[in-house]
């Protein structure tokens, strides 16, 4: 069984180590906030301006003028700093991000990621994930395996235009954790219940499949 936005952010979440300093994107990985450890210090950075972001609020702690980058209600931790986009900016663009967590529409075999444009919709801009992937070196995508009309997200080469080029090295979908190397996917996990088959039915560029895929472990 495919895995839930929330399931998606758990598994990210074992991704995280004590002691980073962490960029959540916009979408499914700002679910991960609410996934962190017990015990597990990790500051989580925002491009508009805040280091030391914490979990959503509850209705009663909402706050209208402490948001995230993508103007959702946020809290802030024990700690937090509250400074300027360019100063924020400068963090990424200076390499101080330890994990970047990203979502996308399309990933390809280079590890080229297309996130920010589809062509016929109207958009504001990429935000801050040009930055994001150029500033960070450790990146890890979180998006659904394919699309709702079911069209391979995972793709021998990005048809939409790109936010970066070979930058991504690992991706966590609702399928299947995998690393790009080589010009090909490696299947590392599969989701609890998914058969290797229908990844591989799902995934458009070319993947590597060993003989035994262990199950996530969320």
């Amino acid at each position: 069984m495919a895995l839930s936005r929330e399931q998606l952010a758990q598994r990210v979440a074992r991704e995280l180590r004590d002691g980073y300093y962490v960029n959540l994107g916009i979408g499914i990985p700002t679910l991960v906030a609410n996934y962190i450890p017990a015990g597990m210090q990790v500051m989580l950075q925002s491009e508009n301006g805040l280091l030391g972001m914490g979990p959503f609020p509850t209705e009663d702690e909402v706050d209208a003028d402490l948001i995230n980058a993508g103007k959702q209600t946020v809290t802030a931790v024990t700690g937090a700093s509250i400074f300027s986009s360019a100063e924020s900016f400068a963090m990424i663009r200076g390499g101080h991000i330890d994990l970047t967590v990203l979502g996308a529409f399309e990933v390809d075999v280079q590890g080229n990621i297309a996130s920010y444009m589809i062509p016929g919709k109207l958009i504001k801009g990429m935000g801050g994930a040009m930055d994001l992937v150029a500033g960070a070196e450790n990146i890890i995508v979180t998006m659904t395996h394919a699309s709702r009309s079911g069209e391979s997200k995972l793709l021998p080469q990005c048809t939409l235009p790109l936010t970066g080029a070979a930058c991504i090295k690992r991706v966590v979908t609702d399928l299947a954790y995998l690393e790009i190397a080589d010009g090909k996917f490696w299947l590392k996990e599969r989701a609890p219940g998914v058969e290797v088959a229908e990844i591989a039915h799902q995934t458009a560029g070319e993947l590597v499949v060993p003989k035994t895929v262990p199950e996530m472990q969320l």
